[in-house]
């Protein structure tokens, strides 16, 4: 009897496993709490979970389930880094659907796990070429001429290659807030003084959208009016910190 509950035990221990696999791909990808923690749960529930009890903040997620066949088993999971990706996460979505509907087993699970991250992204090119048309377009959206928009157009390709040299350090996200805010008011006071536009602050303004933390925002509003207020709260403040550092970095450079 004992031999039988240890095997339900360790089994059971591998599909949650797993569950925490897609529940931290989920957060990092710019899922809401509520979206994780509901997940999480149906997940524990379809394999046969009598009760799962799901806590998930920004950086942690903790799952306890229970049932006679194994008893109570927990699993903590750190997460680290946000990469928001709504396209990975509808993927995830479609793939925590499949797993409930068809009971898939751990190593078909860990397939479906490697096939979204192993999904193209859009290319480095591509990423640059959007850069330059959010910065120009509201740049003119706000007033700016054209040649202010091209300005930040080219500045907005600069903060993109910065960004991408400093993801790659694994740095912090406020210190690379501020050398990007920095940068790029370095450069839009560089382009008026040398004639390449008209005006840094219409210039900064388009880059500055680039790094406003919007998704984060909309996120933590989410997480404290479906209750989670604790995840929704520490959003908002680390949403706010970051606006903050990204003014006071294009305040610096331009004063």
């Amino acid at each position: 009897m004992e031999d039988n509950k240890s095997l339900a035990a360790a089994k059971a221990n591998e599909y949650l496993y797993q569950v925490l696999e897609i529940g931290q791909y989920m957060l990092q990808s710019g899922g809401e709490v509520s979206r994780v923690e509901d997940s999480i749960r149906r997940l524990c529930l379809a394999y046969g979970a009598e009760r799962a009890d799901v806590f998930t903040i920004t950086s942690s997620i903790v799952v306890t389930i229970y049932s006679r066949q194994f008893g109570a088993l927990t699993q903590t999971r750190r997460v680290l880094g946000q990469q928001y990706d709504l396209h990975r996460l509808e993927l995830l979505n479609q793939l925590s659907r499949r797993i409930c509907a068809e009971k898939l087993g751990v190593e078909d699970m860990r397939r479906g796990l490697d096939a979204i991250q192993a999904a193209p992204q859009y290319s480095f090119l591509v990423q640059l070429f959007t850069y330059a048309l959010i910065s120009a377009s509201f740049t003119l959206f706000f007033g700016g001429s054209a040649l202010d928009a091209l300005a930040s157009g080219v500045i907005g390709v600069a903060l993109k290659c910065l960004d991408r040299l400093i993801r790659s350090t694994e740095a912090n996200a406020l210190l690379s807030a501020l050398l990007c805010s920095c940068l790029g008011g370095l450069l839009a006071g560089l382009a008026v003084r040398l004639g390449l536009g008209d005006s840094a602050d219409l210039i900064s303004i388009g880059n500055i959208m680039l790094l406003i933390p919007g998704i984060a925002m909309t996120n933590s509003l989410r997480d404290m009016f479906s209750g989670n207020t604790i995840s929704g709260m520490m959003r908002f403040i680390e949403s706010l910190l970051l606006a903050m550092v990204i003014a006071f970095g294009f305040a610096l450079a331009l004063f």
